[in-house]
């Protein structure tokens, strides 16, 4: 696989973290605002249905003792580690492809 392809595959998931991030991140924030009455809310069921399969997946990877509450803030980190990890990657393969077109 060529280092420009898989650097664009760091670029479309980096993305897609980012998105799932700000959903939980305002899935967070209407949370408090909309008190409770939130599942009412047409835009927290909007973010709810984005950020469903990323809290899936936390509840997956976590032990069954944990309560459903912390599932959203551990769904939170999870993507955050994901971007760093991302991040780090896109770095890397920028550095590997720019030291690829050095002359000599």
């Amino acid at each position: 696989m060529s280092l420009t392809l898989l650097y664009n595959l760091v670029v479309v998931f980096k993305a897609i973290a980012e998105i799932a991030g700000l959903a939980l991140l305002g899935q967070g924030v209407l949370l408090f605002l909309a008190g409770p009455n939130r599942d009412r809310n047409v835009f927290y069921r909007v973010l709810a249905a984005m950020t469903s399969p990323v809290r899936a997946l936390a509840r997956a990877l976590l032990p069954r003792c944990v309560v459903d509450q912390h599932v959203g803030m551990a769904s939170f980190g999870l993507v955050l580690l994901a971007w760093v990890c991302l991040y780090i990657a896109k770095v890397y393969l920028v550095l590997r492809i720019a030291s690829e077109q050095l002359p000599g």
